[in-house]
């Protein structure tokens, strides 16, 4: 029933500031910036009630309005260098709406412009997990590259190779080792209150919503970037 229906924010938090790929937000791919691409795939949301962006910079800001999100503050600098961890930014915003509003939504989506492969069908599952489930946060994840069980290791303290985590039995193929996952940056949904009153994702119950490699792609570099955009030209 409609009266029972959560509210939900999306969040799209995108600083100035990027080492691994100049001015990596306002990048066009296809046409249209990473950050045009994080507030289409919001819009196309029906349970996202507002979108409203945190960064530090005037021209994501400018970006921001163009393709219609809400820029109600500008992130202090403290919080915007890539030191900072984006929780704090996450408690920032919903700190912003307590004092201004006097309201802050039950949910809260972060949508982060690194991973414009990801489609509202994403999004959605991942708040779905979040109402569905008795969990605190819900993260996006695709099947792990390497497996720490099998194929990452670690130097010891002589200075040698050995396994990350040993296993209790010798695992010869990587499908016998634990299966794992990469963490993505599609979509992270959490209860507001959870957020302001932990200092970690995994500080409380997490479920996990997996996604396709395809669109699942983490942009950091220019590699990443010529990656997604072949995939989007095929």
């Amino acid at each position: 029933m409609t009266h029972n229906r959560k509210e939900v924010y999306g969040f799209i938090f995108a600083r100035g500031g990027s080492k691994g790929l100049k001015n990596k937000n306002l990048k066009k791919l296809s046409g249209k910036s990473l950050l045009g691409w994080s507030i289409d795939q919001a819009k196309s949301v029906s349970r996202i009630n507002r979108i409203i962006i945190s960064t530090d910079s005037e021209k994501i800001a400018a970006e921001g309005k163009k393709y219609g999100a809400e820029i109600l503050f500008k992130r202090p600098k403290y919080l915007s260098s890539d030191k900072s961890p984006e929780w704090l930014a996450w408690q920032h915003a919903l700190n912003f709406l307590k004092r201004t509003e006097n309201k802050i939504p039950e949910i809260m989506v972060s949508i982060p412009p690194t991973a414009p492969l990801r489609n509202s069908k994403d999004i959605e599952r991942c708040i779905n997990k979040l109402i569905k489930n008795d969990i605190d946060i819900a993260i996006t994840v695709s099947d792990s590259f390497r497996n720490p069980w099998f194929n990452m290791v670690k130097k010891n303290n002589k200075n040698l190779s050995e396994l990350i985590n040993k296993p209790n039995k010798k695992v010869f193929r990587r499908q016998d080792a634990p299966k794992t996952y990469d963490m993505t940056t599609v979509a992270y949904a959490a209860y507001s209150k959870f957020v302001l009153e932990n200092d970690s994702i995994f500080s409380g119950k997490v479920g996990q919503v997996e996604i396709p490699k395809h669109r699942a792609i983490d942009i950091d570099d220019i590699i990443d970037f010529k990656i997604a955009e072949a995939l989007l030209k095929k």
